[in-house]
C-alpha cells in the first residue's frame, strides 16, 4: 500500500527526519510524519500504544492518520522549546496517565501484539500477576541471556544482574497496581512542541510499574526533569525510597541497549544492578 493510499493525497515533497522517519508535505496542503517499520508487528504495536496512551487525555500524543503493515502516518508535532510550565504540566499529566492503569503487568495495549518492540529490540508482552517476578522473568532475564550469549556482559557483571533477579522481591519496594506505561520514556521520546506542551512519541506501551517511566526519564537526562518529578510527586507521590530503586528500573533499558549497541552500556547495566543491590 502506498502513502497516497493511506493519506488520500500524493506527496509533494519529503524531508528525512533521521532513520526511517520522514516529514511529508502532501499535495492537499497537509504535512504529516511517515514512519517505515521493518516488521508489521512493530506498526501494530505503535498504533495500539499511541491510541491506548491517548485514551485518558492526560498527555498529548500524535494522532494516527493511517497505517498498513509497513507504514505508519502520524500527525506532525512541530518542535518547540521546553519551559517550566510545560514541564510541570507534563509531570501532572504523566501521573494521570499512569493512574489510568492496565489489566496486568506486561499487558499489551488493546489490539496490540504480544510480540512487541522497544526501539529496535523485540519485546514480548507476556503478563504476570506481580511486578517483581514478572520484571525479572520477562524484562531483565531475556536480555541478560542475549548479552551473555553475545559475550557483551560477562563474569561478575552478569552475576550482579542475575543476583538482582534472585533478590527481586526484596528490592522492588511496596506493591503497586499495574500502571499504563509509555515504556520507552527517555528524553528523546518527550517532544517539546511549538504549542507549549510536552508530547509523547514512540511508545513501547504496556502495563508496568510507574517507577519504570520515571527511571527512564532520569536515564539520559531530560529537560525540566526536576520540575517534571516535583509536579508528578505532588499529583501522585511515588512510594518511599523510589530514588534508591532507579537503578533497578533502569536495568531493563540498559540491557536492551547492551544487546543492541554493546560498548559502554554493559558497564552501565552492571553499575545499575549493583546500585539496585545496595538499595
Amino acid at each position: 500500500m502506498s502513502l497516497e493510499a493511506l493519506t488520500g493525497s500524493p506527496a509533494r515533497s519529503t524531508t528525512s527526519l533521521g532513520g526511517t522517519v520522514t516529514r511529508v508535505e502532501l499535495a492537499d496542503g497537509r504535512t504529516v510524519v511517515a514512519k517505515r517499520h521493518a516488521h508489521a508487528t512493530a506498526v501494530r504495536a505503535e498504533v495500539a500504544g499511541l491510541r491506548w496512551l491517548a485514551e485518558p487525555d492526560a498527555v498529548p500524543l500524535p494522532e494516527v492518520l493511517g497505517h498498513d503493515d509497513e507504514w505508519l502516518v502520524l500527525e506532525l508535532v512541530e518542535a518547540g522549546a521546553p519551559s517550566p510550565a510545560a514541564a510541570e504540566a507534563f509531570g501532572r499529566g504523566l501521573a494521570r496517565l499512569h493512574a489510568a492503569g492496565a489489566p496486568a503487568f506486561g499487558a499489551p495495549p488493546p489490539g496490540g501484539p504480544v510480540d512487541a518492540w522497544i526501539g529496535l529490540a523485540p519485546m514480548r508482552d507476556d503478563t504476570g500477576p506481580a511486578w517483581p517476578r514478572w520484571y525479572a522473568e520477562h524484562r531483565v532475564r531475556p536480555y541478560l541471556r542475549d548479552a551473555v550469549d553475545q559475550g557483551t556482559l560477562t563474569g561478575g557483571d552478569a552475576r550482579a544482574v542475575e543476583t538482582v533477579c534472585e533478590r527481586i522481591e526484596s528490592l522492588a519496594g511496596p506493591a503497586e497496581p499495574p500502571a499504563r506505561l509509555h515504556g520507552d520514556l527517555w528524553s528523546g521520546n518527550v517532544r517539546w512542541a511549538a504549542d507549549g506542551r510536552a508530547w509523547l512519541i514512540d511508545p513501547a506501551a504496556h502495563g508496568g510499574h510507574r517507577e519504570t517511566d520515571l527511571a527512564m526519564l532520569h536515564l539520559f537526562g531530560c529537560a525540566g526533569l526536576d520540575r517534571i518529578v516535583a509536579a508528578y510527586a505532588e499529583a501522585a507521590p511515588p512510594a518511599d525510597g523510589w530514588r534508591a530503586r532507579v537503578g533497578l528500573h533502569q536495568l531493563f533499558p540498559l540491557l536492551v541497549h547492551t544487546v543492541l549497541f554493546g560498548g559502554g552500556y554493559a558497564g552501565q547495566a552492571a553499575a545499575a544492578a549493583r546500585a539496585a543491590l545496595r538499595g
